[in-house]
């Protein structure tokens, strides 16, 4: 975003003679936080915005004035794609399609294309440009880290054509042999789990609580209760001790994509 905002929250806070420290405290945030969003380096939350606005006593000018990004996603995923872009570590549950942040453009492009939902092609390519900036995220080499739980039904479930198949496993091959990502397949094996009503989405931040969203047909929710985003890690927490190990989930990861390039 562009560092308007973020140097004019500074000079509203050195105005009112507050350290980032003790703005913080007012506001019932993070001193790292406060750091991020003078830099330009985060975006406030609405929350977030409001707090900051009646501890420095500036009306609604930070709530209103919130940077705005030329982004197409659905407005319930807007926040968890803000915060999924600040995580440290992600950890995410697929039942039935690759996660957004690792699917590559062709596979993301048979996902949102004219048809499979009632959209025209040029919204279709907004959502396509917003889905790939997602995967970004993963071009620092170190954070966030990203665990990746796929249930089995995510490799089989046909997706475009064969070709798009085997370039989307074969990238998350990449990914995993070269340790930028953790990937583990829960295959059908395993029978009922207690993932398998949707979509999960864990992430962890150093300045703030975790959060979990989950995720259904046409509709998506964010959580921050800590109770439920507890629950919710520690059933994560149990599928993936029914999934394949790493170095038999990414041998299963190749040899499906061998089996779609025999169909190329």
């Amino acid at each position: 975003m562009s560092n308007t905002y973020g140097e004019w929250l500074k000079a509203q806070r050195e105005v009112a003679g507050l350290t980032q420290q003790e703005l913080a405290d007012a506001a019932i945030m993070t001193r790292s936080h406060i750091a991020h969003i003078e830099a330009g380096r985060r975006v406030p939350s609405k929350e977030d915005a409001r707090r900051l606005d009646r501890a420095l006593g500036t009306g609604d000018v930070l709530s209103s004035f919130l940077p705005r990004e030329d982004v197409a996603v659905a407005d319930y995923f807007e926040a968890a794609r803000q915060l999924e872009q600040q995580a440290t570590v992600i950890q995410e549950f697929a039942l039935s399609l690759v996660p957004g942040i690792l699917q590559t453009e062709g596979y993301a492009r048979a996902v949102l294309r004219p048809g499979a939902t009632p959209r025209g092609e040029e919204e279709c390519d907004r959502l396509l440009v917003t889905r790939l900036e997602r995967g970004k995220v993963l071009s620092d080499p170190v954070t966030p880290l990203v665990c990746a739980l796929l249930d089995e039904a995510v490799l089989r479930r046909h997706v475009g054509s064969p070709k798009v198949m085997t370039e989307q496993l074969t990238h998350i091959v990449r990914l995993a042999e070269s340790e930028r990502i953790r990937v583990h397949i829960l295959p059908f094996g395993v029978g009922y789990h207690q993932l398998l009503q949707g979509m999960l989405s864990l992430m962890m931040f150093d300045d703030q609580p975790p959060v979990a969203y989950g995720e259904g047909v046409l509709m998506g929710r964010l959580h921050d209760s800590p109770a439920l985003v507890e629950t919710l890690q520690r059933t994560y927490t149990l599928a993936l001790g029914d999934a394949l190990p790493r170095k038999e989930s990414v041998a299963l990861l190749r040899a499906t994509a061998k089996e779609y390039g025999q169909h190329d």
